[in-house]
């Protein structure tokens, strides 16, 4: 019996529960990209990064709001049913899962981008630079 199979796998159902619920927590770069390019843009995107950073490059379309600005007022300029998406820069930072909890405790609905900076990089889609969401450089 090798390593791999020396613990069964979870059941079908159970595989199903866990990825469901999972994906309720996390999107990926390639979804966020393609909902931006149909129009179908349902929720805030957030770069939690610092400012520095962002202006340097940032996906398109994304505000900079690090997760230690998160605030009761900050967060009171959108809609409480606001779906949230927050990325940093990579799987190697901590940056969206700080961000999740902050508007977790906020009561806001959240949705960590997995990858990142890093991701959509890997996914070869544009950058825009500047303090603002900016446009494609």
């Amino acid at each position: 019996m090798s390593t791999v199979s020396e613990i069964a796998a979870a059941t079908p159902s159970d595989i199903e529960q866990h990825y469901s619920r999972r994906l309720t927590f996390e999107t990926d770069c390639w979804d966020v990209h393609e909902a931006m390019r149909t129009g179908n843009f349902d929720f805030v995107l957030l770069d939690v990064r610092g400012p520095k950073l962002y202006e340097t490059s940032h996906v398109p379309g994304a505000i900079n709001l690090p997760h230690g600005k998160m605030t009761v007022t900050k967060m009171s300029e959108w809609d409480p049913e606001t779906l949230f998406v927050v990325y940093c820069a990579g799987p190697h930072c901590n940056g969206t899962d700080r961000a999740a909890v902050r508007l977790g405790r906020l009561g806001r609905k959240v949705k960590v981008m997995i990858g990142g900076m890093t991701g959509w990089a890997d996914e070869g889609f544009s950058f825009a630079e500047g303090s603002e969401p900016g446009s494609v450089k």
